[in-house]
């Protein structure tokens, strides 16, 4: 992607008009972390203002990102419905973070991660944690995010992927 076509992407809040672009995009992005499309209308109406698409010209859609206010160490599994967030959550869960071929190199990413620790830190949460998947260690720690280990954790990482990872930024 050229300099110039970066200045043209730009993260917005998620409408629900997106959500058949974001769940096409997530059928080519994550073809090995398949999750119904009820997982994303459940995490658009449970937490709307966590939900953002990464737009470029003509409303052509690049990216995607879902996130949510959850509990720290109890990371939901892949594919599965949450009900509700928690009343007192612990944690800012960053559930997918999600880029079209087009868009990486463009510094999308970070300019989301920036934009959803703002959110955390506005939601009075002290950290952010996600699962990492396909070899993106690197890039987590980046981004301030370390990796924590937690054997009530391993089963459900192994859920996701062998190479899965638990990993936590704190904020304070």
């Amino acid at each position: 992607m050229t300099t110039s076509a970066t200045h043209t992407l730009n993260w917005r809040l998620m409408e629900a008009g997106d959500l058949a672009s974001v769940i096409a995009m997530a059928a080519v992005i994550h073809t090995d972390f398949f999750e119904d499309d009820a997982i994303y209308l459940e995490r658009m109406r449970l937490y709307g203002k966590g939900c953002f698409v990464l737009e470029g010209e003509n409303g052509v859609l690049f990216g995607y990102a879902i996130t949510h206010p959850w509990q720290l160490y109890t990371t939901p599994a892949l594919n599965s419905l949450l009900g509700q967030i928690p009343q007192q959550p612990s944690t800012y869960y960053l559930h997918d973070i999600a880029l079209m071929p087009a868009s990486r190199g463009s510094g999308a990413a970070p300019r989301i991660v920036a934009i959803l620790a703002e959110q955390a830190e506005w939601e009075g949460l002290e950290t952010m944690s996600l699962v990492s998947v396909n070899n993106s260690i690197g890039f987590w720690q980046k981004q301030g995010f370390e990796v924590v280990h937690r054997a009530e954790l391993d089963a459900k990482l192994k859920s996701y992927s062998d190479d899965a990872c638990f990993m936590v930024r704190n904020l304070r």
